[in-house]
């Protein structure tokens, strides 16, 4: 597996990813993390266009996505019923993660990615995500509070600090 920038080439390949990922999330109990279209195409060409969308390649072909932002995230400025375990270093933030479900190991894979620009890591899922719970937790993440998206629905936040290892690239947000 490969991973490299998304090209606005690939987006019919991801919103089919997309789509395979929010039926299987409903399959899980989880139906209205992502709901009908999200993310949408705009939102793929504006993460494209930020410089923060990747893919997953296998045998040449897109098997997975995720956008992996370096710098302040503001739905993570407040959170609740917890605190960040280091809220001085620089953080990395893994979003919107999927696959198409055919090749195994696209969450450690990509947290490898991401860990070796940044040794500190943000993430969160919905708390009927199950799967994403597994994998965050398997990948011995934190839980360390809730936060809230855009649309003000909370989300179960994590991190995890592999040291103070910096992070080496410029924010994108």
């Amino acid at each position: 597996m490969t991973i490299r920038p998304t090209t606005y080439a690939d987006i019919d390949a991801l919103m089919a990813i997309f789509d395979y990922a929010r039926a299987q999330m409903a399959a899980d109990g989880n139906p209205t993390q992502w709901g009908d279209g999200y993310p949408s195409r705009e939102q793929l060409e504006n993460d494209i266009q930020r410089g923060v969308s990747y893919v997953v390649e296998h045998n040449g072909q897109p098997c997975a996505t995720f956008v992996f932002i370096i710098g302040e995230d503001p739905t993570y400025a407040y959170i609740e019923d917890g605190q960040w375990l280091d809220d001085t270093l620089p953080y990395g933030t893994i979003h919107r993660i999927a696959s198409n479900g055919k090749q195994p190991g696209i969450f450690p894979f990509v947290l490898n990615w991401c860990s070796a620009q940044c040794g500190n890591i943000r993430i969160d899922t919905h708390k009927d995500n199950a799967r994403m719970i597994h994998l965050i937790e398997q990948a011995q993440f934190t839980q360390c509070g809730i936060i809230y998206t855009r649309d003000n629905s909370p989300r179960i936040a994590y991190q995890r600090v592999w040291g103070q290892q910096s992070c080496g690239v410029e924010c994108k947000v």
